[in-house]
Parts: C-alpha cells; sequence; structure tokens
C-alpha cells in the first residue's frame, strides 16, 4: 500500500530554538511514525544563527526519514552582519526597512515574511510533482507558512491544514485585536480558511475567539493542544531524595519581558524569609534570557541581584537533558505573561512530570483551564507579590510532603497531555482511506 505524504511547512524548524519549533519536531514524528512520508519546508539553518539562535542538539530529535527543504527568503531583518549590509542600508536604516517593506507586502500581508510566498510555492510545486502531496500542514507564525497548502490546493487540490501556534489578527495578551491586522490580513485569512480541511489551534479560548471571527468555518477548528514530548529520558521523575536538605525551586522556558520576572523575584523573597518549609531553598532559573540571541540585560541584573535569597540562572537546557533537569527540582515555577488566551508549551511538560507546580500568572490564563483539576497544582490567587507568596509557601508545604504515590498519582493525571495523544486523533482522521 502506498504511503500517504505529507508536505509541511514550517519558518521555525531545527536548529532553531524558538519556542514554536518542539511543537513543528512533534508533529513530523508523529505523522512519520503513523506510516508517513514526511517533507518540510524550511529555511537555511543560517538565518536561526544570526537571529533567535540554535539549539544543535534539536536536529538529533527530528525522525532521520524526513526529508528537509530549505530556501533563503532573502530577508534583511534577519542579516544582522552590518558588515553585510548595502551603505544605502548602513545609513538611513529606517528608510531601507520602510523600502524594504514593498517586497512582502506585494506578495502576503506579513512584514518581513510575504516575501517568500513565490519561493514557497515554487517550492511545494517541485515536491509535488516529484512525489505527489496528500495532505499540507503548515504552522503559524509566520502565517506565510500557510501558503504552500492553499497553492497546492488550488492547483492541485490537495487538502491542507493551518495550525496556529498563536494568532494573526488577536493579542492574547491584552485579547484586543492587533494593530496589524489591516484589512489585508483579514482578507487573506478568511481566504485560507475556506479552503482549508481543519483548522488547529492551542487552547479552546483563542479556537472560541477564532470561530466567533469566522463563523462559517466553525466545524472546521480542532483544539491540538502543544502536550508534551519524551526526549531520552522519561519525564516521569521521582521524588528527590535530598529535598530535606533544602528544596530546589525550578523554572524552565525563555524569560521574555512578558514573563512576570519582578512579581516572581518579590514573591519568592517574601514567602522565603517566613516560610519553614522554605529553609534553605532555592530558586534555579533555566532557559534563554530574552527571545532573540542576545541577552536581556534588565533580566540578567534582576536575577542577579536576587543571588542573596537563593536565586540563581543556570543556563540554557537541551531537550536531551530536561528530563535530567527535573530531577534536580521538587517544584515547579510556571510564570506566564498575563492573558487568558495564553497557555505556554512548557505547562504540559510540567504536568507531565508530577512535580509540585506553583502557577505565578494571571488566574484567567488558559493555562488555569489545564492545570485545575492537577493534584499537584498551586495556583497564586492573583498576580501580585503577596499573593505571589503565600502560592510559594503553599507549593514548598505541598513539594515537603509529597509521597512517591502521590507523585506517581499526579503523572497518571498528566499523561492526558502526550502530545502524542493530541495527535493520534487528527492524523487518524487527516489519512486517506
Amino acid at each position: 500500500m502506498k504511503r500517504p505524504h505529507l508536505l509541511y511547512t514550517a519558518w521555525s524548524f531545527p536548529p532553531s530554538r524558538a519556542g514554536g519549533v518542539y511543537r513543528a519536531i512533534a508533529t513530523v514524528n508523529a505523522f512519520a511514525a503513523a506510516g508517513w512520508d514526511v517533507t518540510v519546508l524550511t529555511v537555511p539553518e543560517e538565518l536561526f544563527r544570526m537571529s533567535t539562535g540554535v539549539d544543535a542538539q534539536l536536529a538529533a530529535q527530528v525522525d532521520p526519514s524526513i526529508r528537509v527543504v530549505r530556501k533563503d527568503p532573502d530577508v534583511p531583518a534577519f542579516r544582522n552582519d552590518i558588515g553585510a549590509w548595502s551603505a544605502a542600508r548602513a545609513r538611513f536604516p529606517e528608510l531601507f526597512k520602510l523600502a524594504d517593506l514593498r517586497k512582502d507586502f506585494r506578495h502576503f500581508p506579513e512584514p518581513n515574511y510575504g516575501r517568500w510566498r513565490p519561493g514557497l510555492e515554487a517550492m511545494a510545486a517541485d515536491v509535488h510533482r516529484r512525489h505527489p502531496v496528500d495532505l499540507a500542514v503548515g504552522t503559524a507564525n509566520p502565517h506565510v507558512d500557510f501558503v504552500p497548502g492553499w497553492h497546492l490546493n488550488r492547483t492541485h487540490g490537495v487538502p491542507y491544514v493551518m495550525d496556529y501556534r498563536d494568532a494573526w489578527q488577536l493579542d492574547v495578551f491584552s485579547g484586543r485585536r492587533l494593530p496589524t491586522a489591516t484589512p489585508g490580513v483579514r482578507r487573506w485569512e478568511r481566504r485560507l480558511m475556506e479552503r482549508a480541511r481543519e483548522i488547529w489551534f492551542v487552547n479552546d479560548a483563542i479556537r472560541a475567539w477564532h470561530a466567533g471571527v469566522h463563523p462559517a468555518f466553525e466545524e472546521r477548528m480542532r483544539t491540538v493542544a502543544n502536550g508534551f514530548d519524551q526526549y531520552g529520558e522519561p519525564l516521569q521523575v521521582p521524588v528527590r531524595a535530598e529535598r530535606g536538605q533544602g528544596l530546589v525551586f525550578g523554572y524552565i522556558g525563555t524569560i521574555t519581558p512578558n514573563v512576570p520576572l519582578d512579581v516572581l523575584l518579590d514573591g519568592w523573597r517574601r514567602a522565603r524569609a517566613v516560610e519553614p518549609a522554605l529553609t534553605g531553598s532555592r530558586l534555579v532559573l533555566r532557559g534563554y534570557l530574552g527571545h532573540f540571541g542576545a541577552v536581556d540585560a534588565r533580566a540578567a541584573a534582576r536575577i542577579d541581584a536576587a543571588a542573596a535569597d537563593g536565586v540563581s540562572y543556570d543556563g540554557p537546557v537541551g531537550k536531551s537533558e530536561i528530563a535530567r533537569a527535573y530531577r534536580g527540582f521538587d517544584a515547579l515555577v510556571l510564570a506566564l505573561g498575563t492573558g487568558r488566551y495564553v497557555t505556554s508549551g512548557k505547562v504540559y511538560e510540567y504536568a507531565a512530570t508530577g512535580i509540585p507546580v506553583v502557577s505565578v500568572h494571571d488566574p484567567g490564563n488558559a493555562a488555569t483551564e489545564v492545570m485545575q483539576d492537577s493534584p499537584a497544582w498551586v495556583p497564586a490567587r492573583s498576580l501580585n507579590a503577596s499573593a505571589v507568596a503565600e502560592a510559594f509557601a503553599a507549593a514548598a508545604r505541598l513539594a515537603a510532603a509529597q509521597t512517591p504515590e502521590q507523585r506517581r498519582s499526579a503523572q497518571e493525571w498528566g499523561e492526558r497531555y502526550s502530545r502524542r495523544a493530541q495527535l493520534a486523533p487528527r492524523i487518524e482522521a487527516l489519512t486517506p482511506r
């Protein structure tokens, strides 16, 4: 029997370390494991080295059967070597940027990425000519990633899926429409949805918002949560034997300006000063300081200033080492930006470990819906230092007393958020009969 062929488009693909790369890896691996041939359209590795940075370990997580096709989109915004700039760009960078945007909007209403559309359409057509495509999936952002599926559908009737990791019109933090949601964006989103077989969103709140904006396409919309992935060692780690010598709280994730770092550190300091269960405790932060390659100097200074409170920054942690990192923690800190549409992929991984989780985010965040039934969850009642301190204290008491049986119970609860469990029903529904 002929193996079906998936064409998958993702700007962020290994070795990119951007957050969406994990969903991309999991999706293509799940299709490959289900018996599909998979081809990925993406950009050259060098582009990531000049912008968001790279994680060399991620490439090893991609199923070796998957074919990766790369094409340079020629985007000046991601070329940071000033020595290679033209004289015009170096002397008048703002004017150069405004003039350069025309190259994007001529093809697609997305700054920096719109110019990739012709190249993507040509790549998709070439792949389909060589090996007919049975399904196309594009993951956004950028939203130009949806174009190959739309193009193959128009030219060859290939079904396609739009996978939203975020939103094109919605600001997930404020809940308002983005200023960039121009009439052109609205027209293109509607045009793309009209032909899509399915439209995926990472949580129910974002799906419901889009259903309100595009009610004609609601029946095609699905919630496909990010879920967690297993890399090497299992995430279901045991209770740490040394916790009696001082609890270790851990945060793993990119620390961006949206993360409430000041409230987190102030709440930690207050709790550690008064809660007996936090005597000798430490707070260890792991991950990148800033989304792009450069370190966020303000965040680094704020963390350094909290060293006297037992706070340390231990650098990024690769996915192949993630389980080992969790083994060193007694409680986890889920710190997120405010917004009812905000979940974060990290919440599912935290749930899988069974380790007590203290939420340092607005209670209205979508992450609350994920964690609310967990037997190992301690939420802050509001996002201020006093409420966060109370939550840290309660989490410390839970972490100090959690038994191996309770840890296993929490792990069993978290198993529902396996990425494979999220993707399997969709792959089954989309597999040609």
